[in-house]
């Protein structure tokens, strides 16, 4: 079971290139991820979270970037949401269904510069508001929100509020890299910090394609 599982992950394998690997039918096959899935679920809130929770060191995508350092030393991450397809009986997805006009789980991530994830919270209906999210997950004490020491902050969009530990743009000056892209020169302090801001921040976003693409693989699982 666990074998099936872990080849899965690691190469995203369909269920019919597991039939063949392992001489099982598709039936056993989903079964036995379905399983594996709720088992490793469950030790979610331990297994994604931050190596160091000091955050002792500055990481070395800013330390090796003159672009970063030293403006950006005590930045420990970025934080972000995601829309990911639910699926749900047909009398429960009215809350799920926002702009994309089909039902997704608004979820929220925090990941390093090593493109890690170092906390998640899934489940939220895809109506759910960004802040809503964001102010629950860092209050809730159960979900165990790994909480930037003194001096620290991770990097936020203007979607999130400016508080303690939690830095975002100027808001009113361009910000995304593709408007820096096709527009004129960086121009400004505020447009020199937010250009900087948004390509540092890009990581989480680099992050969640990363993850989106090997759940690509996985549709043939997603009725578990």
């Amino acid at each position: 079971m666990l074998g099936i599982f872990l080849y899965i992950l690691e190469i995203g394998a369909s269920v019919s290139q597991c039939r063949e690997r392992f001489q099982r039918s598709g039936w056993t096959i989903s079964q036995h991820f379905a399983i594996m899935l709720e088992k490793v679920s469950q030790m979610a809130m331990d297994i994604i979270a931050p190596d160091d929770r000091s955050f002792s060191t500055i990481p070395e995508q800013i330390l090796n970037d003159s672009r970063y350092m030293p403006h950006f030393k005590d930045c420990i991450g970025a934080i972000d949401g995601t829309h990911i397809h639910a699926i749900l009986p047909p009398n429960e997805q009215i809350p799920y269904i926002g702009r994309k006009g089909v039902p997704t789980q608004n979820v929220m991530a925090v990941c390093d510069f090593n493109m890690c994830f170092t906390f998640v919270v899934a489940g939220w209906e895809g109506t759910a508001h960004d802040t809503r999210i964001f102010l629950d997950a860092i209050r809730d004490s159960r979900l165990k929100f790994p909480h930037p020491p003194n001096g620290k902050y991770y990097l936020v969009d203007s979607g999130y509020p400016q508080m303690k530990g939690f830095l975002g743009p100027y808001r009113g000056q361009r910000y995304h890299l593709p408007d820096f892209r096709r527009g004129r020169p960086v121009s400004g302090k505020e447009e020199i910090f937010n250009h900087s801001h948004s390509s540092l921040r890009s990581v989480i976003e680099r992050t969640f394609g990363v993850l989106k693409k090997k759940m690509g693989n996985f549709k043939g699982y997603a009725k578990l």
